[in-house]
């Protein structure tokens, strides 16, 4: 509709017709004419098609100012807190917060979040990153590669009031304070081949129970196909008498991921759900109940596994731990 008035405009301009009367008949005011008018001779029928440009309100902050609060915001501290907020940031400078929250979000400076890291010390990290980095990649013929954790310490946790459930309007509660009773250690070995789990529940986390579980796995997987487990620097798993079952049992190969690096192993992907899923919002009275949870949750995985993927190469993250050491080493 607009891009016939736009064109009866111009047809009725090229027939010699003044602008009021253009108006008039149209049903525009004068300017209006005059504007489509201009926009054809200078764009062409590309002129009509799309709006006017407006000029819009004129920045209220000078730019002198913006710089000043971004400059703060990147390289300052308030004097009593940590972090910049916006009502501080804008007593500092003189402005309105929602002049504040306007610069933060145009520059995507987000002062009240952080992010942990931590970059690993050890001599040897890339020949241990391209071996368990190799295996995900490219595993070995007639193989079967398992990455292999615990999570200790999962406490059964009762809740000392009941909650009150989710219902439209309102997300579920749960009180703040709790009843502990008792512990147990997940002994998790995650098939990087279907993404199914090997999963035990024990008291405690020694050599012991890690031999254990080890003759757990060696029963639960294909007694033709070698085993390269991918396990982190636990003490546990080094003890002598653990090194002394893997020499009674060839098929099994231990790769040891860097200290300080527990995203190389996969497992630790799988734990993130279960805590999430099933442990963190748990109500649990006693230990029992915690690990009937946890295997009826692995069960439940097992039914329908998920496959984790590893998809970074050596090289890729390699560029970003020397990216991120640059940064640190600029920055001090």
């Amino acid at each position: 509709m607009r891009l016939m008035q736009r064109a009866r405009i111009v047809m009725m301009a090229s027939d010699g017709m003044a602008n009021q009367d253009i108006a008039r008949k149209v049903g525009v005011s004068r300017p209006t004419v005059q504007l489509w008018r201009d926009r054809f001779l200078a764009l062409r029928v590309a002129g009509l098609e799309q709006d006017a440009p407006r000029p819009g309100r004129l920045p209220s902050i000078p730019d002198q100012k913006v710089r000043a609060v971004i400059n703060a915001t990147l390289r300052t501290t308030p004097s009593a807190a940590t972090h910049w907020s916006v009502r501080t940031m804008a007593d500092a400078q003189g402005i309105s917060p929602a002049s504040v929250q306007r610069i933060w979000k145009q520059h995507g400076l987000k002062p009240h979040l952080t992010k942990t890291f931590k970059i690993s010390r050890d001599t040897h990290f890339v020949d241990k990153l391209y071996d368990v980095v190799g295996l995900y990649l490219n595993p070995p013929d007639k193989s079967l590669v398992l990455c292999v954790d615990e999570k200790s310490q999962i406490q059964a946790l009762d809740r000392t009031q009941p909650g009150l459930p989710l219902k439209k309007g309102r997300c579920g509660t749960m009180t703040h304070d709790y009843k502990r009773n008792g512990t147990t250690t997940l002994f998790a070995a995650l098939s990087m081949l279907d993404g199914t789990v090997i999963g035990e529940c024990m008291p405690r986390h020694r050599h012991q129970e890690f031999i254990r579980f080890l003759n757990t796995i060696d029963a639960e997987t294909p007694a033709d196909l070698d085993l390269h487990i991918i396990a982190d620097n636990y003490a546990t798993h080094k003890h002598p008498r653990v090194q002394a079952w893997l020499n009674r049992h060839p098929r099994f190969h231990l790769h040891f991921i860097p200290t300080s690096s527990s995203w190389v192993n996969m497992v630790e992907r799988w734990f993130r759900d279960i805590t999430d899923k099933r442990i963190r919002r748990g109500v649990f009275k006693n230990v029992p109940e915690l690990i009937a949870a946890i295997q009826a949750y692995l069960d439940n995985h097992n039914q329908k596994p998920r496959i984790f993927k590893w998809t970074a190469s050596v090289e890729q993250i390699l560029a970003k731990v020397a990216k991120c050491k640059e940064a640190l080493e600029t920055l001090h």
